[in-house]
């Protein structure tokens, strides 16, 4: 009987902590996947996962239930997404069995231009302010997908959040700690204090937050559509208030701005179609990656080997090079897309790199902060979508439309300043953008929807999920569980900079002795916080739909 207590209470201490071990997976998934038969919705916040669930379940189509979710996203989660910002998404349409690419991103003012900057003697776009403000393009962008996949109202889609708008909810612990962070940037912008901050503070873990101002918004775009907000009061709001804060945006810039369809562009990664949205997005970058280190037998090195994690960081570099030179708006500058993701130059780019040491590349003066919302959606139609959106720097400009309860967005810092640049700014031009949404298929059949949140870290991360499923062999959650890989280059194009190789940060999980053979490489290791990503993915593998959700934040995959 002694003996039968003591194993029992060392197997009660094991599962409480003191060295639980899974039953299943690998040892550092937080979970297991989530399985559904009839649909599925992954976003970053639960709130949102359970509306879109909700839109699923009364027969709307995967896109309903990603725009209410992305429409909820905008309250919940102000720290990285709202009406204010841009939104592009990848859609299998399960009709014409194809994929569909939608660039909702907005242009510069018509009136901004180079000569500005040097009049005022600007070397760089400030982050905040007016003069970062670009168009917002995810309203227009809720309406093209929904015209084109919506079978449920334009209006109902609008209803939750409104609700949760006037009522209430309960603020998440991740969007708390942002909220926080967000209040010492902009506590001194207009209006700011007025939508977030009660009594001098913004809300915590548990408080429930109400922004009626949003509600009033979100109730006239339900009402009127497109017109709601890229005309009538809201826009005027809009334009008069970046006008008096010394900006350019104008009532003609938002009345005149449409969203456009592209097609995806795709590499074959050992079988296995990947897909993401043309410039002026970073898309293409993680298809580099993956062409060149298709040329490495990285099954055999394993994630935890210092071969692999050197391999990657080499070919991240000579990625974000072709990144910095061509990557801008093609509607401005012809981009070498088919050379940059072909077979053969990936070969090219792939024998540059030593297997022994570290190469003193570094990437341009484009800056890498930002954060973002990602969800993906699938229903019992058999449609997917891959969405993201965001206000880039995490809450945007600081610049908050008097009465309107959201922030406009700041992309327009991604802009150059280099004379002759593809990407130096333009009135009407769209910036160098980081946002990317991702999808996946085998045969010409969906497989994978997904992306990662989180500035220049996407690309690199979009990668290192298809290599962890691919040749690692990692199931959908423990693809986006497994410790990432960022490295990091200079956000300042100066010659002694650029040639310093940037620097190298690994997630807890590697271990001191990988750490020590990237050293001896020449990789320059440097711990930084809160930098890897966030995730979210739908798998369909005969007929049943395996999600999965970052366990670095809130998000919640869900199913039915």
């Amino acid at each position: 009987m002694k003996f039968r207590f003591i194993i029992l209470s060392l197997a009660l201490m094991t599962m409480s902590g003191y060295g639980y071990d899974r039953v299943t997976g690998e040892q550092f998934a937080s979970r297991s996947e989530v399985i559904g038969q009839h649909g599925m919705v992954a976003t970053s916040h639960p709130l949102a996962t359970q509306i879109g669930i909700d839109v699923l379940k009364k027969g709307g189509t995967a896109i309903d239930a990603a725009i209410a979710a992305n429409i909820a996203l905008g309250l919940m989660e102000p720290t990285g997404s709202g009406i204010g910002g841009d939104l592009f998404a990848i859609v299998w349409d399960a009709n014409e069995q194809k994929l569909f690419g939608l660039n909702a991103s907005g242009p510069a003012p018509q009136s901004l231009s180079l000569d500005y900057f040097k009049e005022q003697n600007l070397t760089k776009i400030p982050p905040f302010g007016p003069l970062p403000v670009t168009v917002p393009g995810a309203v227009d962008g809720w309406v093209k997908l929904h015209e084109k996949f919506g079978n449920q109202s334009f209006s109902s889609l609008f209803q939750p959040t409104i609700d949760y708008a006037r009522k209430g909810h309960p603020v998440s612990e991740t969007i708390a700690y942002y909220l926080d962070r967000s209040k010492e940037v902009f506590k001194e912008y207009p209006n700011f204090s007025e939508v977030w901050m009660k009594d001098g503070e913004t809300a915590g873990k548990g408080d429930v937050f109400k922004n009626p101002q949003l509600a009033d918004t979100l109730e006239i775009i339900a009402e009127k559509g497109r017109a709601g907000f890229y005309e009538g009061e809201v826009a005027k709001t809009i334009a008069d208030f970046i006008q008096a804060q010394g900006g350019f945006l104008t009532y003609d810039d938002l009345a005149n701005f449409n969203s456009e369809w592209v097609d995806p562009v795709s590499a074959n990664y050992r079988g296995y179609d990947v897909w993401e949205l043309p410039p002026n997005g970073q898309g293409v970058v993680a298809l580099q990656i993956l062409n060149i280190l298709e040329n490495f037998d990285l099954k055999e090195m394993g994630l935890f080997s210092s071969e692999y994690i050197h391999l990657f960081t080499e070919a991240k570099k000579l990625a974000f090079a072709d990144r910095a030179k061509h990557y801008a708006d093609p509607a401005f500058s012809e981009i070498p897309i088919k050379q940059l993701i072909s077979k053969s130059y990936a070969k090219e780019r792939a024998a540059l790199i030593d297997k022994d040491k570290a190469a003193l590349v570094d990437e341009s003066g484009i800056p890498s902060g930002g954060d973002t919302i990602y969800l993906t959606a699938a229903d019992q139609f058999g449609n997917m979508v891959s969405l993201i959106q965001s206000n880039y720097r995490g809450m945007g400009s600081g610049m908050v439309p008097p009465g309107l309860g959201f922030m406009l967005q700041d992309r327009g810092e991604l802009f150059s300043l280099e004379e002759g640049h593809a990407n130096v700014i333009e009135g009407g031009k769209r910036p160098f953008h980081t946002i990317i949404p991702a999808f996946v298929t085998k045969d010409g059949k969906p497989f994978i929807s997904f992306g990662v949140m989180g500035g220049a870290t996407q690309p690199q991360a979009h990668a290192q999920i298809i290599i962890n499923l691919i040749d690692f062999g990692y199931n959908l959650q423990e693809a986006g569980d497994a410790p990432r890989i960022v490295h990091s280059g200079s956000s300042q194009p100066t010659d002694e900079k650029m040639q310093n190789g940037g620097s190298l940060s690994l997630e807890k999980g590697f271990g001191s002795k990988i750490e020590e053979a990237l050293v001896d490489k020449g990789h320059k290791i440097k711990y930084q916080k809160g930098i890897f990503g966030g995730y979210q993915a739908i798998m369909l593998k005969e007929g049943v739909y395996f999600g999965a959700s970052e366990s670095r934040k809130d998000g919640q995959a869900s199913g039915y």
